[in-house]
């Protein structure tokens, strides 16, 4: 099995205060304070399969341009989602699913283009989105707990589509086991990886209770299992991959 990094945005940044800010607000932290930002989603081959872990934004999406005292800047862009995944040497018909995390268009508004793909979201997401037909599978979390996650769906061997609601009322994780650690694949649980390590919220959510008991869970797995956590917004997402690093909290 390998896992990839889809790489579509890169020299970026963000502040502290909108990484950190949720629950304290973005006041009593610095906005002098930045960190690396990025943009890449995941790819997985089984071997049999190709599975995408969320998706980019549409072909030709226009991102904000750099603004100095802006609180999050993507970055420069590097390619267009279709374009990133192409260079890996596949084509769009070989995938076969698409694991979306949440709902919001830099994760998900590029399913367009995968002509076979089955997508799997969680309801509430799938909902706001209006997402409808054949492919569409809403997830129901049928196989129980995965470790400390209190609801889990077995997508396949080692795959694991996990409920982690609080970014989106819908939100999920995904993990994957592969050569002994754990490929923790979380959307935007956190921004940075340093909001994970001082354990902060950033100030997008839509259910805040929850988003703290997601991040206390994904701390939880994180301190009990080596895991290897792949960030969507920071370059730590694809620097962590490429060196097989294990988070230390």
């Amino acid at each position: 099995m390998e896992i990839k990094a889809v790489r579509m945005f890169d020299h970026g940044f963000m502040n502290q205060a909108f990484a950190f800010g949720g629950e304290e607000g973005k006041d009593k932290f610095d906005e002098q304070i930045i960190y690396r930002s990025s943009l890449q989603n995941f790819l997985i081959d089984t071997g049999s399969e190709v599975i995408l872990v969320d998706t980019g934004f549409v072909n030709d999406f226009a991102a904000p341009e750099k603004k100095l005292g802006a609180p999050l800047y993507m970055g420069e862009k590097l390619k267009d989602y279709t374009q990133a995944f192409a260079e890996l040497g596949y084509k769009p018909e070989q995938v076969t699913k698409i694991l979306i995390t949440h709902k919001h268009p830099d994760h998900s508004a590029a399913i367009q283009y995968f002509p076979n793909a089955k997508v799997f979201v969680s309801p509430e997401d799938a909902d706001a989105m209006k997402l409808e037909g054949a492919n569409i599978v809403r997830c129901t979390y049928k196989d129980g707990p995965y470790h400390n996650f209190p609801k889990c769906e077995k997508i396949a061997n080692g795959i694991y589509f996990i409920e982690a609601k609080g970014h989106t009322k819908g939100n999920s994780i995904i993990v994957v086991e592969n050569d002994g650690l754990f490929y923790m694949m979380h959307g935007d649980v956190t921004y940075c990886d340093a909001a994970l390590k001082a354990n902060k919220l950033s100030i997008v959510f839509e259910d805040i209770t929850a988003a703290r008991e997601t991040l206390d869970c994904v701390r939880e797995f994180v301190a009990n299992n080596p895991t290897v956590y792949l960030s969507t917004h920071c370059p730590e997402g694809y620097e962590n991959l490429e060196m097989k690093r294990v988070m230390k909290l």
